[in-house]
């Protein structure tokens, strides 16, 4: 039991009792605690007394002074985020050298540089700063030629933020990048237009490279069926030279030669396709017969012509 009750007793003095005390101090002015990226400006009877842009814990008393125990009755603390913002602005409406109507897109970070300027110079230090990057835009990127609105984005950007950069620390700001992020053209119509220019352009572009690639096969093939041609002519003209040269070898065997014509004459009757009847010799009857089976003139005798 005096376990658990000495715990009881510890997670309240932790947990309730130590946060009230130190609530109480820090409402009576006697410290305050400063965060990472933010600044605190005390204000009493309209002005500035001090101003805690170091995180850490501070005594009130030895910043402020006696006036630390009335500052968070009688007057105001201002907490100021002074981490890095960014904000992007859409569609900035410019009309470039020729007339045409685009559109573009910014991108620009910014910080609190002098958290008293941003408080009391203007009662909207953002929504001033971002007028001005917008008629900034307009105003510095109007009438450049449209090339260059397309390309030279660097260039762009920086002439934005030279237009911007010192009116914003007037109000407390420090601007840092500035970027054109986005340049297109506002009018549907042109848009359409550009697109059907591309369409037709890269069709054109498409057949000339299928009739080239055309041209370049009907080259190959003619080079190749005239180089064909050629070699054909030329075996042609040499196979009668061949062929009398073998000839002209087997003519002078006067025995090869007549064998050599039995064997083709032979070929042509086999290829001819004719019916042939072969008859025993001295055999006119049957040669009678046969003919007179077939319907063919009947054979003279063997030993006469007719």
């Amino acid at each position: 039991m005096n376990f658990f009750i000495a715990a009881g007793i510890t997670f309240m003095g932790l947990f309730i009792v130590v946060p009230i005390i130190f609530g109480i101090i820090r409402t009576l002015g006697i410290y305050a605690i400063v965060e990472e990226g933010t600044t605190h400006v005390y204000v009493l009877f309209g002005k500035v007394i001090a101003v805690l842009d170091e995180p850490g814990f501070y005594i009130l008393p030895f910043h402020v002074g006696p006036a630390a125990f009335i500052v968070v009755w009688l007057g105001k603390r201002y907490v100021v985020d002074r981490r890095l913002d960014q904000t992007y602005l859409r569609g900035q409406a410019v009309n470039s050298q020729e007339g045409a109507p685009m559109a573009i897109g910014v991108w620009y970070e910014m910080w609190i540089s002098d958290p008293v300027a941003h408080l009391f110079k203007n009662s909207d230090p953002r929504g001033s700063l971002l007028a001005n990057v917008s008629s900034a835009t307009v105003r510095c990127l109007s009438n450049m030629r449209l090339d260059e609105m397309l390309e030279t984005r660097h260039v762009m950007s920086r002439a934005v933020r030279a237009e911007v950069a010192p009116k914003s620390r007037d109000w407390g700001y420090d601007l840092g990048s500035v970027y054109i992020r986005k340049v297109h053209f506002r009018d549907a119509a042109m848009i359409r237009g550009i697109e059907e220019k591309v369409t037709n352009r890269l069709r054109q572009v498409t057949s000339a490279i299928k009739q080239d690639g055309a041209n370049q096969v009907g080259i190959i093939t003619s080079t190749a069926d005239r180089q064909a041609a050629v070699e054909f002519a030329k075996a042609a003209a040499m196979r009668p030279q061949i062929v009398g040269s073998a000839l002209q070898k087997i003519g002078q065997d006067r025995d090869v030669l007549a064998a050599m014509f039995d064997i083709l004459e032979a070929q042509k009757i086999v290829e001819g396709k004719a019916r042939i009847t072969m008859i025993p010799p001295k055999s006119d009857l049957l040669g009678q017969l046969t003919a007179v089976e077939t319907g063919a003139p009947k054979p003279p005798p063997l030993g006469k012509t007719s």
